[in-house]
């Protein structure tokens, strides 16, 4: 950090440029990235059959085994409308996606295009009103070990400086 910059311009007339600075961090330093109209928040839950049917667990009050079902919840929170928002979802190591197929989904008023690819989940809004959005999926623990779920980042791919990203979560399963 530190490092300096220096642009000159030796003709006359206007000039347009940027910079951009990029550096590696571990993701568990990762925090969330605050300041722009889009905010992320993801958390996992484990899912657990009950007799009354599907109930969530915080990961904090439960242990984690090979063959557990985890929902990645992502809250989107924008103060704006915005179009054509890119919103990608690392899984976390260890883990496999439940829904494989990729297509349009429409919920609670909100429609958009679900991608699973290899190491993230995509989700792409041609319109994104102002609001709260919650996205969930599955994904089943596959390895014991102790891992990281990975980062949410939303970007506006018509105005690229909107983006932001969430913290990540250590994965210990046992």
């Amino acid at each position: 950090m530190g490092e300096k910059i220096t642009v000159t311009k030796t003709d006359a007339g206007p000039a347009w440029g940027g910079v951009t600075w990029q550096y590696l961090q571990t993701i568990d330093k990762i925090t969330p990235h605050e300041g722009t109209p889009l905010t992320l928040k993801k958390t996992l839950w484990k899912q657990i059959n009950t007799s009354s049917g599907p109930t969530l667990v915080a990961l904090d009050k439960t242990k984690l085994e090979p063959g557990d079902t985890l929902i990645a919840r992502i809250e989107l929170r924008t103060d704006r409308d915005m179009e054509f928002v890119h919103l990608k979802d690392q899984r976390g190591s260890g883990t496999e996606p439940v829904n494989v197929l990729s297509g349009y989904r429409w919920k609670n008023g909100l429609g958009y295009y679900e991608s699973t690819r290899d190491t993230a989940t995509h989700f792409f809004m041609d319109w994104l009103p102002a609001g709260t959005h919650v996205f969930e999926y599955p994904v089943r623990v596959q390895l014991r070990g102790v891992y990281e779920s990975g980062i949410a980042e939303i970007q506006c791919m018509y105005a690229p400086e909107y983006n932001s990203h969430s913290a990540s979560t250590t994965l210990v399963v046992e």
